[in-house]
């Protein structure tokens, strides 16, 4: 007696995925790695928080040229992807005309993460972006002082301004083959807690 249900519901399920005219480009989906960062707080000359991903140069100190900005990276492939390299760029950048607010504004979810993203969003590297240099062993570590970071990307410190900023994005080299050259807002926005970190950076304030 149960036949005719089951061959009613087999026809009904044909009847269904042949209906289907359409073909999305989301379901061509693959899988990737993100690379990740892990800053100095306690080089950074104001206080900030790990999850952030910035440090901040004090221009009122008038040892601004030591000052510091440690981090390290390394990548996250969740079992399903390998890296092969990461390109690391680097760039100084003028204010943009609306700044994350300063002190850092901590909220959702329980009090760990920033308000806003600290930096602009999407990681898309332009021709202004340096490489700086090609990583195939990790994690690896990097420290500058603001005077390195100011003769890496050809940057007078002398006429640096409140709220510019010296950014490192990043571009992955799969082992499979693949690279991965952008990160939106989906994978590497902290202000959400995501994943990834396409960039990380030290901002100049005032304090």
């Amino acid at each position: 007696m149960m036949k005719p249900i089951i061959y009613l519901a087999t026809i009904m399920i044909v009847m269904i995925s042949s209906c289907k005219k359409a073909h999305y480009e989301w379901e061509n989906y693959q899988y990737t790695a993100v690379p990740t960062v892990k800053i100095d707080t306690t080089k950074s000359a104001l206080p900030t928080f790990q999850n952030a991903k910035v440090v901040f140069f004090n221009l009122n100190d008038p040892n601004l040229a030591n000052e510091q900005f440690a981090f390290e990276l390394n990548w996250e492939g969740f079992g399903r992807e390998e890296v092969a390299s990461i390109e690391v760029y680097a760039s100084f950048n003028k204010a943009e005309a609306s700044v994350p607010a300063y002190p850092l504004v901590i909220s959702y979810p329980g009090n760990l993460y920033p308000n806003i993203a600290q930096f602009p969003l999407p990681s898309i590297v332009g021709a202004g972006d340096i490489l700086h240099e090609t990583v195939t062993a990790f994690p690896k570590s990097y420290s500058f002082t603001a005077a390195q970071l100011a003769a890496i990307t050809n940057v007078n410190l002398a006429n640096v301004a409140i709220n510019d900023y010296f950014l490192f994005k990043f571009i992955l080299n799969l082992k499979d083959g693949r690279r991965i050259v952008t990160f939106f807002n989906n994978i590497a926005d902290e202000a959400r807690g995501e994943p990834g970190d396409c960039r990380t950076g030290a901002r100049f304030k005032r304090a």
